[in-house]
């Protein structure tokens, strides 16, 4: 056993808390790292208030995890002590369905093992990055480059395939325009990897307050969706659309800015159901479809992706100390991008 220090919550109104923790013991296929930094994703709140329901508690948060290998299982052959290695949101599947053998193992057909607040198949209940180490089997431990450094490498985890997954899926690329919803945690990561993947990006944003990141991030439009002349003037102009916001949107108006057989991708998780009218997706040939990240080959696709065209997410790193404003500040959109947290902090 490894014991870790981590933060921790003890209940949906609870604050968090530093404790100590016991990483399983390092088995064949398991490798120990020890964690550098540590995004904060809008999914360790849901889960840390409980606000989607399930939520075991204590739980330390945590599935955007950059660290150090510092010691490996007798089987391990993919990394060794001293690489700079990540984590993402999952820690085991079944390997056997056919979404893993696809490399897919995000829509594992017997259920993916979370980074934190999932019951593994040893029926502990997994523990996230929050904290100092973390043991995971080295299936699911990817290489962060040289040319990425640790910090604005963590959010990568998430974010970053988040819209890297979609975007390469239907074929972001030089002809095709792309719109990004929202210039938030996830959506200026997008707007970057689409960039670079060559599309023809479009912000579409509440109002016009971050356009010039969003034009410096490599966005070539900007526009503001509480301007009704905005979906005027776009109607039927893109290919694909991501949608990277967790609100309730107007989604036919949205879906009346693709183009002959584009499609509007869901990254957000609303709170209610998705309203729409058959017509808005007849007209156009139009798609509506959803993605979630991408399984750990095309993780580490996305990282080489990234490490060659110089993104990583913008950030504010921040000591442990300072989770709870942290969430706060996410919650009201107080954050220029991502917040990482230090785990020398810890």
């Amino acid at each position: 056993m490894v014991t870790a220090a981590a933060y921790a919550v003890t209940s949906a109104e609870g604050a968090f808390e530093k404790t100590t923790i016991e990483r399983r013991e390092l088995g064949p296929l398991d490798i120990l790292i020890e964690i550098k930094f540590a995004g904060i994703c809008h999914s360790d709140i849901h889960t840390a208030r409980n606000e989607w329901g399930g939520t075991h508690y204590p739980v330390v948060p945590g599935h955007e995890i950059a660290g150090v290998v510092t010691a490996v299982g007798s089987e391990v052959t993919r990394h060794h002590v001293g690489d700079r290695v990540g984590v993402g949101c999952f820690v085991d599947s079944c390997g056997e369905c056919d979404a893993c053998r696809a490399g897919e193992e995000q829509y594992c057909a017997n259920r993916v093992t979370g980074t934190y607040n999932a019951r593994g198949r040893d029926g502990e209940w997994t523990q996230g990055g929050y904290s100092t180490h973390i043991v995971v089997t080295e299936r699911f431990v990817v290489s962060i480059p040289d040319g990425l450094e640790l910090d604005v490498a963590a959010p990568l985890l998430c974010a970053g395939i988040t819209l890297y997954s979609p975007l390469a899926h239907w074929g972001a690329g030089p002809g095709k325009k792309v719109a990004v919803i929202g210039m938030g945690g996830l959506g200026h990561v997008g707007v970057k990897i689409a960039h670079a993947m060559g599309a023809e990006v479009t912000v579409l944003s509440q109002s016009l307050g971050k356009k010039e990141d969003g034009l410096k991030f490599g966005a070539d439009h900007y526009y503001a969706t509480s301007d009704p002349e905005t979906f005027r003037s776009l109607r039927s102009r893109f290919d694909l659309i991501v949608n990277t916001v967790s609100v309730n949107l107007d989604i036919d108006a949205y879906l009346s800015m693709l183009a002959i057989n584009g499609t509007l991708v869901e990254l957000g998780l609303p709170e209610k159901p998705i309203e729409v009218r058959a017509f808005s997706l007849a007209a156009n040939r139009r798609s509506l479809a959803g993605s979630m990240v991408g399984g750990v080959a095309q993780t580490q696709e996305m990282l080489d992706f990234c490490a060659e065209h110089g993104i990583g997410a913008a950030i504010e790193v921040i000591p442990a100390s300072d989770i709870d404003t942290a969430y706060d500040r996410v919650v009201a959109s107080d954050v220029r991008y991502r917040f990482v947290i230090d785990a020398a902090t810890i």
